[in-house]
């Protein structure tokens, strides 16, 4: 079933694209991520330009983030004063994602700059994830638990000034931390199409030390407005939103995220999280590998 998108200007077989969607679905129900951080590596190497990629990812993980919102809310799992300092800084880092990426454009940079970030950052999370999968395996193994970390924000955290109190999270820290982090997942939503739960959820435990009770519920409260911010400044500045391509992604995400989380319900947490890691590493490398070498097609049109 052929399909024609008209801001990537080519053609693809719908059913393929549906099938994307519903493997990042199946991969968010399993291990309890967006699964955008792989959305866009896929678009790519399906041969969607990483611009369109990038913008058409975050709009599919708007809608796939508004159910979680509602879910966790009713279980009041939403820390709504903390959600709106980090959207608000979230909001800031779109713009200045935005800035970035039509600079990046007219340099013609833009692809390299997006498949050099997610080699980066899956590479380095997906070794952390294996490292501590392994870790949790060995201690199953030998009888020895692992010690539980401490919660506690950073001490840079500490030092912060205009301490505020966020109960729900049960911390008294500056809202310029949260405000900050807020900054940095907006320009990498920007710029990757991520939801960026990948980057915020470690961030909110090991550096903010929030509850744990409340994290996953309000980085999707984030989530779900910074990729909202993002798609209307994609569509406003980049032009490289596509619906279509959007639209047949959240339609395979939405069915896959049900199969994945019954999935998940048979299988070890820890192993899981050991597959997770071993998929993102040879995204990562995979990713890596076509920044080394020569391309069929050395130069390309893209619109100004």
């Amino acid at each position: 079933m052929d399909v024609y998108l008209p801001i990537a200007n080519l053609s693809v077989n719908g059913l393929i694209i549906v099938a994307l969607g519903a493997l990042t679905g199946i991969l968010s129900g399993m291990f309890g991520v967006g699964g955008g951080f792989l959305t866009t590596p896929l678009l790519i190497f399906y041969g969607v330009p990483p611009t369109v990629a990038a913008a058409s990812a975050a709009s599919q993980v708007t809608g796939a983030s508004v159910s979680g919102v509602f879910a966790h809310t009713r279980r009041g799992g939403v820390d709504f004063q903390m959600g709106a300092v980090m959207v608000a800084g979230g909001i800031v880092g779109t713009v200045i994602g935005g800035f970035l990426f039509r600079l990046l454009q007219q340099w013609g940079q833009i692809d390299t700059v997006i498949n050099m970030l997610y080699v980066v950052l899956l590479g380095s999370i997906g070794s952390i994830m294996a490292h501590e999968s392994i870790m949790a395996i060995r201690a199953e193994r030998s009888g020895t638990p692992i010690p539980a970390a401490k919660r506690r924000h950073h001490p840079l955290v500490a030092s912060l000034p205009m301490r505020w109190r966020f109960y729900r999270s049960g911390l008294y820290i500056s809202p310029l931390a949260p405000l900050l982090l807020g900054v940095i997942v907006g320009i990498l939503t920007m710029l990757m199409g991520i939801g960026g739960g990948f980057v915020l959820v470690p961030a909110m435990l090991y550096i903010l030390g929030m509850s744990a009770k409340v994290v996953v519920g309000t980085s999707l409260f984030q989530i779900l407005f910074v990729t909202m911010a993002t798609t209307m400044m994609h569509a406003m500045t980049t032009k490289a939103v596509d619906i279509l391509l959007a639209g047949l992604l959240l339609f395979g995400s939405v069915t896959g995220a049900q199969l994945g989380a019954q999935f998940a319900q048979k299988v070890s947490p820890v192993r899981l999280r050991l597959v997770l890691a071993a998929i993102v590493i040879l995204v990562a490398f995979q990713l890596a590998l076509g920044l080394g070498y020569k391309p069929d097609e050395i130069y390309t049109v893209a619109p100004l």
